[in-house]
């Protein structure tokens, strides 16, 4: 087990492409920090400089405090689960979990015993004698993470390592992924485009988006106070809704397109009172059918068992409402299609503030 560091970490490719603009961080011993992100942030790129399948352009990787930079792959001391397995398809289970194993030359009595402690610890031992061709998706993925854990690295890395796997299967592998860490508590690094993937997995969250780290914190910190409207609109299933308001001397609030915002029993923080402008989020679950308060024209509404989602807009703004499945009489028979309906934020929960100019958190 180890520490790892960044110390402002950039990357630049040839014609002064920057893809990371500095990225700071310590990750404690036997922590799991999950890089999340869209398509192009640059998390997987992050992570393939923490492997050596990428130079470092500035700045510094440390493991147990000690620079990695300018180590080959194989000195660093670290394992990599790719998505796409990387088996030896003319090998059996055993070999291929072995594999490593052989190259640094460990006995033939040493590699038995760690491979079918780490088989059976990922429910494999009867798998050995088979070929990756015999495997499901889900046991393939198994042994791609045995061959890393039999080599005890210092470090795991994981670079979308369930994107290849059916909704369910999935859901088994992140429990999977979650018992596995409990059980050896080395220090993890897991890449993913998957927001439900991250919150459920990570012990910290850095939440990227064109090379820069957004936030760094708990998900819970992460999805209860975000700190930029991008970690709001990409954390969060739906995400938060997000309106550009106005702030009259009065402290009254009314969208871009004039509509008035009644939030009663909420008081606008220090942080926005002399404000002409900002943006106001609440979370779709955080928001009450009334009879009076904000007027939502109904665009949609899904069904999804035991809950709704209301789509609809303010104005010109679209917004979701999630709603209980078992509201009253009443309101179900006002959710038709091109009814307006009357909305509030919880005042049990906060609204969140952010400045329209640069996007970052104001309260």
């Amino acid at each position: 087990m180890a520490t790892l560091s960044f110390k402002n970490i950039k990357k630049t490719y040839p014609g002064n492409v920057a893809v990371i603009h500095g990225i700071s961080m310590d990750i404690k011993d036997g922590e799991f920090i999950v890089i999340v992100g869209p398509s192009g942030c640059g998390k997987s790129t992050l992570m393939r400089m923490v492997a050596g399948l990428e130079t470092v352009t500035e700045g510094d990787i440390q493991i147990d405090e000690k620079s990695i930079n300018h180590l080959e792959p194989a000195q660093r001391d670290i394992a990599m689960v790719f998505q796409n397995y990387a088996l030896y398809p003319h090998m059996s289970v055993f070999d291929n979990m072995a594999y490593g194993l052989k190259i640094r030359k460990m006995s033939k009595e040493q590699i038995k015993e760690r491979v079918q402690q780490t088989a059976e610890t990922l429910e494999l031992a009867l798998l050995l004698d088979r070929r990756p061709k015999q495997l499901s998706g889900g046991q393939r993925q198994r042994v791609a993470m045995g061959r890393a854990i039999v080599r005890e690295p210092k470090v795991f890395l994981f670079d979308e390592p369930l994107s290849n796997l059916d909704a369910k299967l999935r859901v088994q592998m992140r429990l999977e992924i979650q018992k596995l860490h409990r059980r050896l508590a080395t220090t993890s690094l897991y890449v993913t485009h998957d927001q439900v993937e991250a919150m459920t997995l990570a012990q910290r969250m850095i939440i990227m988006n064109k090379g820069v780290a957004e936030q760094v914190g708990t998900p819970m910190e992460v999805f209860e106070r975000p700190a930029s409207t991008f970690v709001a609109s990409f954390i969060g299933s739906p995400p938060m809704n997000l309106l550009n308001v106005n702030i009259n001397h009065e402290g009254k609030i009314s969208t871009e397109d004039g509509i008035d915002l009644p939030i009663n029993g909420i008081q606008l923080p220090e942080s926005v009172r002399g404000k002409t402008q900002a943006i106001m989020g609440f979370r779709p679950e955080n928001c009450l059918l009334h009879e009076t308060g904000i007027p939502v024209k109904i665009e949609m509404v899904e069904t999804l068992g035991s809950e709704q989602l209301i789509h609809g807009l303010i104005g010109q703004t679209n917004i979701v409402i999630r709603q209980n499945i078992h509201a009253n009489a009443q309101q179900q028979a006002q959710l038709k299609l091109g009814n307006i309906i009357h909305v509030s934020p919880d005042a049990d929960h906060a609204l969140h503030w952010f400045d329209p100019e640069t996007t970052r958190r104001l309260n």
